[in-house]
């Protein structure tokens, strides 16, 4: 790290003038001020050399749900260097000063999307899950199941959040949403787009709602969803005969899902087409805390030694036996050492992306058979997604 850049907050409405004005050049984006005003200036950490402001990213508290258990994170976005300043080692350490401060908060995991990898695999992060956006024409979606009522809804955190709480507790990499999420997510009148937002059920008891904008892209009528959430297999065939029933004015619909979509194994064909797909980076702070707090299989009984190397914090290299039975788990240091991973590996090992015997064949860990075996049964999970992008 090189020791003439200081660390720390905004001080002053005029260095927010100055990162909002940084942050539009480097996004190629006029609206980075509005975008800091829905954070929250006491959100973002900034880096100087002197009184120049070289850096800053955004930090967004939040948590992410591994094994029906929401496990404190920290969501990184906005991170932007000033072009004089490139190559100077800042973008790092910014990152690894933001990381320790987050790791002094307590705060175990973090999660972002990376412009390059390379900058965040320094820094500890690797791939953990993917966010991807599924595409089909209405006219091919073929349902008729209109039993259960819709009804247009005015969408509120205290509506929606706790139904988005039930689905996030099914998907693993879901996040517990930063308000700054739910404002992005509840605003209804969007710039150039129509935004409605419907609630499937009985209004008393919603089994699932939908949020989405009507635009016009390339001379087609596009639908794209913002936000889903399906509590109930008649709540996911309500949901699709709704759409089938915007055939006459819409070209065609997008939404966020995972790779292996859930919504459309109900289509009577596969019409549904991925048509991107983005993988989100974690990074484990606090190997203990990680551990413990994420939840695992109730039928898991097993004992996990790990070997792991962490190049930014001393704390997190070193042997840990991962004790875990009745999906709860406890962390001691020491231990065999059976299977040895950088943290980087642990990463994608404990969100679920890849299995141990994947990242082993990638040189990534090294273990025994059964230390192996262990670790994917003791990580079993389906691939992690968020439908979340900041």
């Amino acid at each position: 790290m090189n020791p003439s850049f200081t660390y720390g907050t905004l001080d002053s409405s005029h260095e927010e003038e100055n990162l909002s004005r940084l942050l539009s050049q480097c996004f190629n984006s006029p609206g980075e001020s509005v975008y800091m005003k829905r954070v929250g200036s006491q959100n973002f950490r900034v880096l100087r050399q002197g009184d120049q402001l070289v850096g800053g990213l955004a930090v967004l508290q939040m948590g992410q749900w591994y094994g029906g258990q929401c496990v404190p994170m920290a969501g990184i976005a906005a991170v932007g260097v000033a072009p004089e300043f490139r190559g100077s080692g800042a973008a790092i350490t910014l990152m690894q000063k933001t990381l320790g401060e987050l790791r002094e908060q307590g705060i175990p995991l973090s999660v972002l999307y990376p412009a390059t990898q390379r900058l965040y695999r320094k820094a500890g992060y690797e791939q953990g899950g993917l966010l991807c956006v599924w595409e089909i024409e209405p006219q091919t979606i073929q349902a008729s199941d209109r039993s259960l009522p819709i009804h247009p809804i005015t969408p509120t955190v205290d509506l929606l959040a706790p139904l988005y709480r039930q689905k996030a507790q099914i998907y693993s990499g879901h996040v517990e949403r930063h308000s700054f999420l739910w404002q992005e997510l509840t605003d209804m009148q969007p710039k150039e787009a129509i935004a409605c937002a419907y609630g499937f059920g009985d209004l008393n008891h919603l089994e699932g709602y939908i949020i989405f904008h009507q635009v016009r892209v390339n001379n087609d009528n596009r639908l794209v969803i913002k936000d889903w959430v399906l509590l109930t297999s008649a709540a996911i065939q309500r949901f699709w005969s709704f759409l089938a029933d915007h055939r006459s004015q819409i070209d065609n619909i997008r939404w966020r899902s995972s790779l292996t979509d859930p919504l459309s194994l109900l289509l009577p064909e596969q019409s549904a087409r991925l048509v991107n797909a983005e993988r989100w980076m974690l990074r484990i702070i606090d190997v203990s805390k990680a551990l413990e707090k994420r939840g695992y299989s109730a039928n898991v009984q097993a004992e996990l030694h790990l070997d792991i190397q962490d190049d930014l914090f001393a704390e997190n290299t070193g042997r840990f036996v991962l004790t875990v039975a009745n999906g709860k788990s406890e962390v001691v240091q020491g231990g065999n050492g059976d299977l040895k991973l950088h943290i980087r590996s642990l990463s994608s090992l404990y969100s679920g992306l890849f299995t141990a015997r994947e990242l082993k064949l990638m040189g990534q860990i090294e273990g025994t058979e059964i230390a192996l075996s262990t670790a994917d049964h003791v990580f079993q999970s389906h691939s992690p997604w968020l439908s979340d992008f900041f």
